[in-house]
């Protein structure tokens, strides 16, 4: 199976909370003070002709087993190029009401692939009675896959194994289990990162998902991977910023 790679990069933002911030305080800020005001930047910049994201999706994670969460979701940004790691975290000098309430936070340079497409089962609609965005869908089950590779780990390897021999194995027991979209995230400089890549499956309900876990089968991607430093989260709520192509 040949896999191209999405043209650019995808800008990853994994998000927590303050501890004094409740989760709902969180994501209120996140909609209604720091999603419009990302989303004016980027069209002031691409009326001007200076670089811009294309696309801008907020993925909400629900609490672990344990109640708590590891992360409270992460934005995801297409840009053209990879953008610079700042020398300091966004929001260490809050701009907005919404970096008061969340912890500092990097950019993590990503390149899709899109294994199994389903855009089409994941609306993009703008609202009707407000501003068309900010918009927010759901009625999909969703789980993201944090991996952590094993000290050591020649990454080319892994990544040829993940697209090559891995990805068609999900892929293949995903359409058989009822999924719909699947992409893998593979970093661009994984030796600094805390991971080595985001893999993101979506199914019509959990149930598809559970499905899916009992039937697919080992395929050598084990060996590369750190299964303590590996966070599995699920979610069904995203926040839509710019939908695919709008600027």
């Amino acid at each position: 199976m040949s896999v191209e790679a999405t043209p650019g990069a995808k800008m990853i933002y994994l998000i927590k909370r303050r501890p004094s911030t409740s989760r709902e305080e969180l994501v209120m800020h996140w909609y209604a003070n720091h999603m419009p005001t990302v989303i004016q930047s980027q069209k002031d910049a691409a009326a001007s002709g200076k670089p811009h994201a294309r696309r801008y999706i907020v993925l909400l994670f629900d609490a672990n087993r344990d109640g708590e969460h590891p992360w409270d979701g992460m934005a995801q940004l297409w840009w053209e190029k990879p953008l610079e790691r700042p020398d300091v975290p966004s929001g260490t000098t809050p701009r907005d009401t919404f970096q008061q309430k969340a912890e500092p936070y990097m950019p993590w340079a990503t390149t899709e692939y899109v294994v199994i497409d389903g855009s089409d089962h994941l609306s993009t609609e703008p609202l009707t009675l407000n501003a068309p965005y900010p918009s927010t869908r759901s009625g999909f089950f969703r789980m993201s896959f944090f991996v952590k590779a094993k000290p050591g780990a020649d990454y080319a390897a892994f990544f040829d194994h993940w697209l090559n021999v891995h990805a068609p194995n999900v892929k293949a027991t995903m359409e058989e289990a009822g999924g719909f979209r699947y992409v893998v995230n593979h970093s661009m400089t994984p030796e600094a990162e805390s991971y080595a890549g985001l893999a993101e499956l979506y199914f019509p309900d959990v149930s598809c998902y559970e499905r899916w876990r009992a039937i697919i089968k080992p395929d050598g991607m084990e060996q590369w991977l750190d299964p303590e430093g590996t966070l599995v989260l699920r979610g069904n709520t995203e926040m839509i910023g710019i939908p695919r192509l709008c600027l």
